[in-house]
This record gives C-alpha cells, sequence and structure tokens, in this order.
C-alpha cells in the first residue's frame, strides 16, 4: 500500500514539473513575440500580412482584454493586482490537477497562468500591454490582442469543454477540492482497483 502512495506521489510530482516548465515555455514565448513586436513592428506601427484582413499593428493596452479600464489611470493597478492574485489560484489549481494527473485540466489552467503571467509581467515592466495581432472586418476592427491572450482563451474555451461535455471528469476535479480526503481516494480508480485486488 505504502508502495502505491510513494509511486503515486512521484509520478504526481513528475506531471507538476511537466506543467510548470511548458508554462515557463508559453510565458517565454510571449515575451519574445513582444520583444519581436517592439523591435520589428513599433517602428512602421503596422505590418499588414494579408491586406485589409490580417496585420501585425503595435499596439500599447493600458487596460485589460478589450482595452476595459484603458482609460482609468488607476486601471493598470487594479488589473496587476487582480492578474497577480488570478495567477496564484490558477497556479495552484494547475498543481493539484495536475498531481492527480488530470491532463485536461491542468492544460486549462496552464494555459490560462500562462496568460495572466505574461500580460502580469508587462504590466508591471511596463505599465502596459504589448499587442499586435490585428484582424480587420470591412470598416470593423477585432480588439488587437497578443500571445498570451491566445493562451488565455484556449485555457477558457477548454476549461468550458471540460465543464459541458466532460462534466463527470470536471466533479471527480471538483471533489477533490471540496471534498475530504477519504472521499478523494476513494474516487481513484487505481485504489479502487488495488482494493479489490487485496480482498
Amino acid at each position: 500500500m505504502n508502495n502505491f502512495f510513494d509511486k503515486r506521489s512521484a509520478k504526481g510530482y513528475e506531471v507538476c514539473v511537466l506543467y510548470a516548465f511548458l508554462a515557463i515555455i508559453l510565458i517565454t514565448a510571449d515575451q519574445l513575440f513582444k520583444l519581436m513586436a517592439v523591435n520589428e513592428i513599433k517602428p512602421y506601427g503596422q505590418v499588414f500580412i494579408i491586406e485589409n484582413f490580417f496585420s501585425l499593428h503595435y499596439a500599447e493596452n493600458t487596460g485589460s482584454a478589450f482595452s476595459m479600464f484603458a482609460d482609468k489611470s488607476w486601471g493598470i493597478y487594479f488589473l496587476s493586482i487582480v492578474s497577480l492574485v488570478l495567477g496564484v489560484i490558477i497556479m495552484i489549481l494547475m498543481f493539484i490537477a495536475a498531481r492527480r494527473s488530470m491532463q485536461m485540466i491542468s492544460l486549462a489552467f496552464c494555459l490560462l497562468f500562462s496568460g495572466a503571467v505574461g500580460n502580469l509581467i508587462d504590466r508591471i515592466r511596463l505599465r502596459y500591454v504589448v499587442d499586435y495581432i490585428r484582424f480587420d472586418f470591412g470598416t470593423a476592427t477585432f480588439p488587437i490582442f497578443n500571445f498570451a491572450d491566445i493562451c488565455a482563451v484556449c485555457g477558457t474555451i477548454l476549461l468550458i469543454f471540460i465543464i459541458i461535455f466532460k462534466s463527470r471528469y470536471f466533479e471527480k476535479f471538483w471533489n477533490v477540492l471540496f471534498k475530504s480526503k477519504k472521499n478523494e481516494i476513494i474516487l481513484d480508480p487505481e485504489q479502487e482497483k488495488e482494493n479489490k485486488n487485496a480482498d
């Protein structure tokens, strides 16, 4: 029995390291893309990839997604605090899911964490977020965004997909968060299998 929990703990630790490493890669990629935007796009303002549809457009966003709070002097501080708190919570949830080998949920939280931290670094370092991806639809322009925003949106979509279409899978994670350790162990299929073999 002790060997089982030792192996499970070791495996959980390895999975945590894996998702932490993936988050570091995504955050690093986000910062590199933003550095390229500053060096290669800012001097020109806008570089068209597909005329009148897709372009790389340098922008400094002092607000959140879709430039919310951009016109408020206190907005950058409020958003930084919110991003920091959410980042810590999401990181904890990511590690809880990773420890239990819940891969889809771990990936969703990893993407959300990477997006939050990527933009948080900008807010702390620059007091604004560097955006550079722009889509135009005739006279309408979709709000300019960046790689960190893509990570956050993909993580949100994946989490919504899990909640709607993998409800039992998400319910197991919910039980891990809010039910006793005893119930959590009973819910583990590998533990149930070992208990049956022991009988």
